[in-house]
C-alpha cells in the first residue's frame, strides 16, 4: 500500500491557533490546507451529538462560571476512572448553547486563550454543514483555499466514551450514521473516516454502514469494551500481526500514538521506525498517526527549538514519519503539516522553514 498523498487531518481543527472544537477553529484549517477536519463527539442529554473532546465540560467550556448550573456538578466514575465536574449528558442541547470555548492549554497557547468566550458549542450537524458550505464554496470559488484544485473537505469523527453513553442509554452509532447520511457525507464515496479506541462500538458502525472505519491504537492501556467484557487482550494486542488481521475484518485502517511508529530513546530522541506500518499495510489496513503538535513539549528532542512552549521544527518530524510511510496525520497545525507532506511529496524537504512562531 503506497503512500501517494498522506491526508492531513486537523485534530480538532486548527486547534494550535484556536481554541479547538469551534466554528473558527474548523474554518480556519480548511483555509490552510487540511483535508479532513477531526469532530470529537459526545451526547447531550436529549441525545444530540456535540463536539467537545470529553464529555467534563470545564476543560473546554465557561460552565464553570455559569450561577444556574452550579448545582449540576457532579462526580462520575467514566471508563474506569473518577471525574468530576459537569457532563453533556446532564445537559440539553439548548442549555450546552449557552456555553462558550475556552482554550484547554492556555499555558502554552495564551493566544488562543485570547479567544475565550467568544464560540459556541458546536453540533455535530453544525460541523458537517461547515464542511459541506466549504465544499460548495471551493467548487465555486477555489482561489479563495489552499490546495483546491484537488481538494474536498472531509470529515472524521471519533465516538468518545461510546460504551458509557450506551450504558445510560445515549448509544451513538445510529444517531452518527444517520447524521453523516442526512448532511450528505452517507455514501462510501463521500471523505468520511470513523474512529473510536473501541472495538465493538465499530463492529457496529461496520454493521450499520460501509463507511471506511479507524481502530484507534494507545501506547498504553485497553479498549474499555475489553474492559467492560473482562477480555483480558490490550491495544498492544491489537498490534501484533494476528491483531491487525482480526482488525482488517472489520476496519479499514488504524489511527496510533505516534511513538507507536517511531519510540524514542531514553534523551527523547527519535529511534528507527518499527514494523507497524509495514505489518499494517500488509494486511490492508491505512495508518494514520496521532497527535503532532508544533510546541517543544510534544517534540522530539532533537526538533526542539527555544522552551517547551514555544515552537519547534514541526516539518521535521513530520518529514521522519512521512518516509516511515504513514498515511495520513492528525494534527494541530494544519498549515504546517501541509507544508511537511508537499516537500516530502517533491523530494526537497525545506531546511530553512521557520519555526512555528506559538
Amino acid at each position: 500500500m503506497p503512500v501517494r498523498n498522506p491526508i492531513i487531518i486537523a485534530h480538532r481543527g486548527a486547534s494550535g491557533y484556536r481554541p479547538e472544537h469551534t466554528h473558527a477553529a474548523y474554518a480556519l484549517a480548511i483555509e490552510m490546507g487540511a483535508d479532513f477536519i477531526e469532530p470529537d463527539l459526545v451526547m447531550s442529554k436529549d441525545g444530540v451529538l456535540i463536539v467537545r473532546h470529553e464529555n467534563e465540560l470545564s476543560r473546554t467550556t465557561d460552565v464553570a462560571v455559569h450561577p444556574e448550573f452550579a448545582n449540576r456538578r457532579t462526580t462520575k466514575m467514566i471508563d474506569g476512572r473518577t471525574v468530576s465536574g459537569w457532563f453533556t449528558e446532564d445537559f440539553t442541547l439548548a442549555e450546552v448553547k449557552t456555553l462558550r470555548a475556552v482554550e484547554p492549554l492556555a499555558d502554552i497557547r495564551p493566544r488562543n486563550a485570547g479567544f475565550n468566550g467568544q464560540f459556541e458549542i458546536l453540533t455535530l450537524r453544525e460541523t458537517l454543514d461547515l464542511a459541506q458550505l466549504a465544499n460548495e464554496r471551493l467548487r465555486a470559488v477555489p482561489q479563495a483555499y489552499t490546495n483546491a484544485d484537488h481538494r474536498c473537505i472531509g470529515v472524521y469523527p471519533e465516538t468518545k466514551f461510546p460504551s458509557y453513553f450506551a450504558s445510560i442509554g445515549l448509544p451513538m452509532e445510529a444517531a452518527l450514521v444517520e447524521a453523516l447520511a442526512e448532511a450528505g457525507f452517507g455514501s462510501t464515496a463521500a471523505p468520511v473516516f470513523i474512529q473510536s479506541f473501541e472495538t465493538a462500538n465499530l463492529k457496529e458502525l461496520r454493521r450499520l454502514t460501509d463507511m471506511p472505519l479507524i481502530q484507534l491504537i494507545n501506547d498504553r492501556g485497553a479498549p474499555y469494551d475489553f474492559v467492560v467484557a473482562d477480555d483480558g487482550r490490550r491495544y498492544a494486542d491489537l498490534m501484533s500481526p494476528h491483531g491487525l488481521q482480526e482488525i482488517s475484518a472489520y476496519a479499514d485502517g488504524i489511527g496510533v500514538n505516534k511513538a507507536l511508529i517511531i519510540p524514542r530513546d531514553p534523551d527523547d530522541k527519535l529511534l528507527p521506525p518499527n514494523s507497524l506500518v509495514e505489518d499494517a499495510h500488509s494486511v490492508g489496513l491505512c495508518v494514520h498517526a496521532w497527535t503532532f503538535r508544533a510546541e517543544n513539549r510534544f517534540l522530539p528532542a532533537e526538533f526542539r527549538h527555544g522552551g517547551m512552549a514555544d515552537g519547534g521544527d514541526l516539518i521535521g518530524e513530520l518529514d521522519a514519519f512521512l518516509a516511515a510511510g504513514i498515511d495520513g496525520c492528525f494534527i494541530d497545525h494544519p498549515d504546517l503539516g501541509v507544508r511537511a507532506r508537499d516537500a516530502f511529496l517533491s523530494h526537497s524537504r525545506p531546511h530553512d522553514c521557520e519555526p512555528y512562531p506559538g
